[in-house]
């Protein structure tokens, strides 16, 4: 018993021809439905931010020297520069707040728990206005309805200069 697929009457040329129209075919609708498998998992990704829960923006700072203060710090947390970060914070500077920790040991207890790139994260969010003329960042923080318990930090204008007054979580 022979299978004869009927393709003894076509040239070498013609089969070669009908095997890259057919593998053509293959990989297009391959390709289609990849596309649409992205296209499904990019919905189901957009869906998914859509559901979170977004902070109700209360007011960005854009005066010069608060934008000028949240870059210096940025940059000093990133270098890890210790000195010029203790002269933007205030003396009591809240780092823990189970059990209340503050002032001296933030740097010590950073570097114990790696909170740095911690710190970097928070810092890098928009910092928006809080309770009690503190600008905090992330901005869920200052929507209570998300009742928010991550890790935060609180800027505040002391004395005309502004001034890092915690980075605390819970």
């Amino acid at each position: 018993m022979s299978l004869n697929w009927g393709l003894s009457q076509y040239t070498p040329n013609a089969v070669k021809f009908i095997t890259c129209v057919g593998l053509t075919l293959v990989l297009a609708l391959g390709g289609i439905t990849a596309c649409k498998s992205t296209s499904k998992a990019e919905k189901e990704r957009k869906a998914a931010l859509a559901k979170k829960a977004k902070a109700e923006l209360r007011e960005e700072n854009t005066d010069v020297d608060f934008q000028a203060f949240i870059g210096r710090l940025r940059k000093a947390v990133a270098a890890k520069d210790v000195n010029t970060i203790a002269t933007m914070m205030t003396p009591n500077f809240g780092y823990k707040l189970n059990p209340p920790l503050e002032g001296d040991g933030v740097f010590k207890y950073w570097d114990q728990e790696n909170l740095w790139p911690e710190l970097e994260g928070i810092l890098s969010e928009t910092f928006v206005k809080g309770d009690n003329d503190f600008m905090v960042a992330p901005p869920q923080f200052a929507d209570k309805s998300l009742n928010y318990d991550g890790y935060r930090a609180g800027i505040r204008r002391i004395n005309g200069s502004w001034k890092f007054v915690y980075f605390v979580n819970g």
